[in-house]
């Protein structure tokens, strides 16, 4: 039997999210802020998914920490009533800020005072939080920029699937554009590719779109449906229906 509280939206009653826009010193580094807050009675198993970003968050038993790529799914229980503040950084920014390749942190959690050099605010804002990131800001790193802007072109092509063909249109060698990946954003261009194929197929259930899903599989790159099927699970947590379900 599934959770009623995740189906149908039913979540929404229990959840409210906020999200905000970062300073313009800050927007090449920092995605969006994030906040969750929550209420139930009764323990509720929270399925979270995300796309190949570093997020700093505050607030939770695990108090602040640094949370790289996660490549699969995770569950969280929530229970009582409680708050998260996060930070979301743009894919490839990460490595001047933590001073080491990306990768060394995927399907990792890390103390944010490791990482940051102190603890951030106990109960953060966005100003509170960007004071503490304005303070220890990076110097520019081209090769950054360059990681940056090569997730940016693959979140914004949904027709772009093949590797090689990324590495054409940025005018860089394959290989060259694998060991961009592993050090500032901590996961190959073939795996950012699918999440962000997969990130969209997720994005059109929740608007409630009618699929057509040899055709979506054959669109996004895929041999067949089969192939795609076992990506979105590995990735989401679950079948495309049993995901469209929540929605």
């Amino acid at each position: 039997m599934r959770d009623a509280r995740e189906l149908g939206g039913a979540w929404r009653r229990h959840q409210r999210h906020e999200t905000a826009a970062p300073a313009p010193e800050l927007a090449g580094y920092v995605a969006h802020y994030w906040t969750v807050h929550w209420d139930y009675a009764e323990p509720y198993r929270q399925l979270i998914t995300a796309l190949p970003q570093v997020h700093l968050t505050v607030g939770g038993p695990a108090g602040a920490t640094v949370r790289g790529v996660t490549r699969g799914h995770r569950h969280q229980t929530l229970t009582g009533r409680g708050r998260v503040f996060g930070v979301a950084f743009r894919p490839g920014a990460f490595r001047p800020i933590l001073k080491a390749p990306v990768s060394g942190l995927t399907d990792r959690v890390a103390a944010a005072a490791d990482v940051f050099g102190a603890e951030p605010p106990e109960h953060p804002d966005v100003a509170s939080i960007e004071e503490f990131l304005l303070a220890r800001l990076p110097e520019p790193d081209p090769a950054s920029r360059a990681a940056v802007a090569a997730v940016a072109v693959i979140a914004a092509d949904p027709e772009l699937t093949r590797v090689d063909r990324l590495a054409a249109e940025l005018g860089f060698p394959v290989r060259t554009l694998q060991r961009l990946f592993a050090e500032h954003v901590g996961v190959s261009p073939k795996w950012v590719l699918r999440r962000y194929r997969v990130h969209e197929v997720a994005r059109r259930l929740e608007a409630g779109a009618a699929i057509d899903w040899p055709g979506l599989a054959a669109e996004l790159g895929y041999a067949d449906q089969a192939h795609f099927v076992r990506d979105f699970t590995r990735m989401m947590g679950e079948p495309p229906t049993r995901y469209a379900a929540r929605y």
